[in-house]
C-alpha cells in the first residue's frame, strides 16, 4: 500500500481524530489528510464516500455541536437526500473522522476501527 493510497477526512479540532491520523503515522503511512471543514464536500464526493463506506447519510451526521437538530436532519422523516444537501451546505455535520484505504473505509469511531482497513 503506498502512502497515497490513503486519505483521511480529519477535523484537527477532535482527538479521535487526531488519534486516527496518529494511529495511521504509527503503521508507518503518510495519508493524504483532507481538512474537510476547510474544503468542504461536494454531492457526488459523500455519495461516492458513502458507497464505500456502506452506510447512509443518516450513519454519518454528526449531532453534536452542529446545526443538525434545528435544521430537523434527526427527524426521520428527513429524507437522504436532505441530509446530503445539508452535509454540503454544513460541513460539520459529517462525522468524523473517516478513512479511505485500498482495504475499504471506515467511519473511525473508534479510532481502533482503522487498523482494520491498514
Amino acid at each position: 500500500m503506498t502512502d497515497a493510497s490513503v486519505t483521511i477526512f480529519h477535523n484537527p479540532a477532535c482527538g479521535t481524530s487526531r488519534n486516527t491520523l496518529a494511529a495511521i503515522r504509527a503503521a508507518g503511512i503518510e495519508p493524504t489528510v483532507v481538512e474537510y471543514l476547510k474544503a468542504g464536500w461536494t454531492r457526488p464526493q459523500l455519495k461516492a464516500l458513502l458507497k464505500t463506506l456502506g452506510l447512509s447519510a443518516r450513519d454519518i451526521l454528526r449531532v453534536r455541536g452542529t446545526p443538525a437538530e434545528e435544521l430537523k436532519l434527526t427527524d426521520p422523516k428527513t429524507t437522504e437526500d436532505q441530509i446530503i444537501d445539508a452535509m454540503v451546505g454544513h460541513p460539520i455535520l459529517v462525522e468524523r473522522p473517516i478513512v479511505v484505504t485500498p482495504k475499504g473505509a471506515v467511519l473511525a469511531r473508534p479510532m481502533e476501527k482503522v487498523l482494520d482497513i491498514l
